[in-house]
């Protein structure tokens, strides 16, 4: 603490019951964001069924909002400052309600594949946003570090109930259904939110660069699809054209910010160790999670043969243990400080990583279970005290930007982390196979089971003896690969752990150079 200076003898004002109130309300919108994610995918087959996409269609209807939440985040975060945190909210609140209404009304795949996208650029507004108005709302630490911890149990909780609510609409509704879900809830917050929820602007900002707009939607989009593109197989001369579009446009983004008066995203920051230690731990822990989680809904339906509501139940311990570390997270960096609790969590997120590589033990389900739910709630300190220094290393007039970089981040890392993972484990997969596949196969059978659905289906159509000898094989390949990207995400946490114990200890900027330094 800087006894010299007056500004750290006055405590921050106390959040009162306002305050907790409006949390409640943004939190709503940010949980049908990740219910989102993943209610979708259950509407697929009657999506399908009614719409009959093409294959190149359905994944465009999958992929298009990801794209243009990922691509809009930072520009959104800097409109936010500009226009009003608020402001920007309520716009991306009705925006969201009416791209929801045009989505549930689509009758032609091409429909849903533009309200899609419209759906992306209305969520693009709702995570900077909400951050960065908890970061006005929450001046005193502890309590801003609880709001945030709220925040992200708003996320685990949408993922976690996501499949169980859209299993329900599904059964009694069509599938426009999850679609007028999210309708009500934005306008919940259209109605509460003029009301509850403070306005903040940049009074200083300048005009919004569209050339820092456009470069920043070349470099995260070509990133990300060429990354889809790579976890998916397909690495042609399309995908490496559009990854060195990215690279090259990323390049000249991060060149133009360091000379315009107003940029889009302030490098500056980088230069704090705790800002730069914080980014690269969530980037990090965000690249494992993900990595990992592209393994766990097929081992669990493929590998142990479960149905996808239990699966799905399978998983709910995991969301959980997200919504208790946050809500422990406050208390215990308060007693014990930010960077021991973070490091903490890393060591105790390595051993849940550690944990899942017992899989194939007799006790496989238990181990994934328990691993999962350790690993969360080890990743939870990293999420919800990373994103308090992201917003307080930031001057107040920026934090909508920085709390953008933040979600940037975690969405580049997790996409890139579904690519490199994917592709390890397609490597794995197919060396384990090459020496078990059974004697007798068809040459278009071994080419169908190159990956595990493949040839599970192949074997359906095999005598006994071979198909039991394909499923067996390809569940031990699968189940090596899940294992390797276990011991991958420990290696992963551990050097986090490292990284965030050296740079974390950084002392805080001095007054003035940081708005609300992170304790």
């Amino acid at each position: 603490m800087h006894t010299d200076s007056p500004h750290t003898e006055i405590a921050p004002p106390k959040a009162t019951r306002r305050e907790w109130v409006a949390l409640g309300v943004i939190a709503l919108p940010c949980l049908v964001y990740a219910m989102d994610l993943t209610v979708l995918n259950l509407a697929l087959p009657a999506i399908s069924t009614d719409l009959r996409p093409s294959a190149a269609e359905l994944l465009w209807i999958i992929d298009i909002y990801g794209f243009m939440v990922a691509g809009l985040l930072i520009t959104m975060g800097t409109l936010g400052d500009k226009l009003g945190r608020r402001r920007l909210l309520m716009i991306g609140a009705a925006a969201f309600a009416a791209a929801s209404v045009a989505a549930a009304l689509s009758t032609t795949a091409q429909a849903l594949i533009a309200t899609r996208a419209l759906l992306g650029i209305a969520g693009a507004t709702l995570a900077p946003s909400t951050l960065s108005l908890i970061s006005n709302m929450f001046r005193d630490e502890t309590q801003r570090r609880v709001a945030i911890g709220i925040w992200i149990s708003s996320y685990s909780v949408g993922g976690a109930i996501g499949p169980l609510v859209g299993g329900l609409i599904l059964q009694y509704f069509a599938w426009p259904a999850i679609f007028w879900a999210a309708v009500p809830v934005m306008l919940l917050l259209l109605a509460l939110g003029p009301f509850l929820l403070p306005e903040y602007r940049d009074s200083q900002a300048g005009r919004l660069d569209f050339s820092s707009v456009g470069l920043s939607l070349t470099a995260v989009l070509g990133g990300v699809f060429a990354l889809k593109q790579a976890a998916e197989g397909h690495v042609g001369a399309l995908t490496w054209a559009v990854a060195t579009l990215g690279l090259v446009a990323g390049v000249a983004f991060v060149r133009r910010q360091s000379r315009i008066d107003y940029p889009l995203l302030d490098i500056r920051l980088f230069a704090q160790p705790r800002f730069a230690a914080a980014i690269c731990t969530y980037a990090l822990t965000s690249f494992a999670m993900f990595g990992v989680y592209i393994f766990i809904s097929q081992h669990l339906q493929l590998v142990l043969s479960l149905s996808p509501l239990v699966a799905g139940l399978c998983t709910v311990p995991w969301a959980l243990s997200f919504v208790v570390g946050s809500m422990l997270t406050p208390k215990i960096a308060q007693r014990y400080s930010a960077p021991r609790t973070i490091v903490a969590g890393l060591a105790l997120a390595a051993l849940g990583f550690a944990g899942m590589t017992l899989v194939d033990g007799a006790y496989g389900l238990a181990s994934l279970v328990v691993g999962m739910t350790v690993m969360g709630i080890g990743m939870a300190p990293v999420f919800t005290l990373g994103n308090d220094i992201v917003i307080s290393s930031a001057p107040p007039e920026r934090a909508g930007a920085a709390s953008a970089l933040s979600e940037t981040s975690a969405e580049l890392s997790g996409a890139l982390g579904i690519a490199v993972f994917g592709s390890m484990a397609t490597g794995l997969y197919r060396a384990g196979m090459a020496g078990q596949l059974p004697a007798g196969l068809p040459a278009d059978a071994v080419a169908e089971a190159s990956t595990l659905g493949g040839a599970l289906t192949v074997a359906e159509g095999l005598p006994a003896p071979l198909a039991d000898a394909l499923r067996l094989a390809a569940r031990a390949a699968f189940v090596d690969g899940l294992q390797a990207a276990s011991v991958v995400g420990t290696a992963i946490m551990v050097f986090s752990g490292l990284l965030a114990w050296r740079m974390l200890r950084t002392p805080p900027a001095p007054a003035g150079a940081s708005a609300n330094p992170t304790r």
